[in-house]
């Protein structure tokens, strides 16, 4: 199926920009998309940094299934508001997952998370075997 923007006489396409939060407050629209990463591979380990604004240790699940490692959150938001005889409560739940399917050479027994300035840091250790250390060649 395919979406066609139509330009009509009776809807015309400025109408479309009334109904986002920049032109009408009464619009709440706030979507959490999947949050970009970055991976980088050193000699003892693997990096997953992906970018986590606004969100907090509580909202973020880490989870590993056989060789998959799943990165998580669900944003749960509440307000409340009172104005003369009426309340107002509304509602806001926003979530995404990124998964990630380890290699071999990954120690599924070292895995570190730790959150800085905004940046979820999930630090995968390599098995020892795989680590390349330098060997010393003995002259016979």
């Amino acid at each position: 199926m395919t979406v066609v923007r139509r330009n009509s006489p009776f809807f015309p396409d400025w109408l479309d920009d009334f109904f986002t939060e920049e032109i009408n407050p009464l619009v709440k629209t706030r979507t959490l998309s999947v949050p970009p990463v970055n991976v980088f591979e050193s000699e003892t380990a693997f990096e997953i940094e992906l970018a986590a604004p606004g969100l907090q240790k509580k909202d973020i699940n880490i989870n590993l299934d056989n060789d998959v490692l799943t990165i998580s959150a669900e944003i749960k938001e509440d307000e409340v508001s009172n104005e003369g005889k009426f309340t107002k409560k509304e509602f806001d739940y926003n979530n995404f997952s990124r998964s990630f399917t380890l290699p071999e050479s990954a120690d599924r027994e070292k895995i570190d998370a730790k959150s800085e300035n905004g940046i979820l840091i999930i630090t995968i250790s390599k098995k020892e075997e795989v680590i390349k250390k330098p060997k010393q060649i003995e002259i016979k």
